[in-house]
């Protein structure tokens, strides 16, 4: 007997998403986490679109020097900004895995050129520290650091994590 299966869906999507819901229900929160130079940075994974990769962006004259162009993305021209200069990190030459994180948040659509990205990571609630619980003179894009656990024979780390809108008004 074959199970009924939800049109449009396939099982590795079904599975994904009872994932989430679960990770929803136990106070886990997914980052895309990612690599600027030497710093491990984060951003909801719910806000990532797209990863793509290194594509020709067409420069926009007179544009903040944080823009570093325009990119045609599905017909749909997307401004791609260079996370280095948002954060105001030194500059540094185009990474070889770098990629542009498109972000989402509502209608709209921002590329973030980053070094490389390197994967997936649940946080509990008590892995998480909140910007207002650090102090100091954390950027406005900061929402606090991840602290996950060594679990699966990882490295601690710490993970800085980014507020995608706060990105997206920049």
């Amino acid at each position: 007997m074959t199970r009924p299966r939800t049109p449009g869906l396939s099982p590795a999507t079904l599975a994904r998403r009872s994932e989430s819901a679960l990770a929803r229900s136990e106070g886990v929160r997914e980052y895309l986490v990612f690599r600027i130079g030497d710093d491990v940075m984060g951003l909801p994974l719910a806000s990532v679109k797209e990863i793509l990769k290194l594509a020709p962006i067409t420069e926009v004259p007179r544009a903040s020097s944080e823009v570093v162009g325009i990119l045609s993305v599905r017909g749909r021209m997307t401004t791609i900004l260079d996370l280095r200069r948002v954060l105001q990190l030194p500059d540094a030459p185009v990474a070889r895995g770098a990629r542009i994180l498109l972000v989402e948040h509502g209608d709209e659509v921002l590329g973030l050129r980053v070094d490389s990205v390197t994967e997936v990571v649940r946080l509990l609630e008590k892995e998480i520290e909140p910007a207002v619980a650090i102090g100091g003179g954390l950027s406005e894009h900061v929402t606090g650091l991840g602290r996950p656990s060594n679990r699966e024979g990882r490295e601690e780390s710490v993970i800085v994590l980014l507020d995608p809108v706060a990105l997206l008004r920049s």
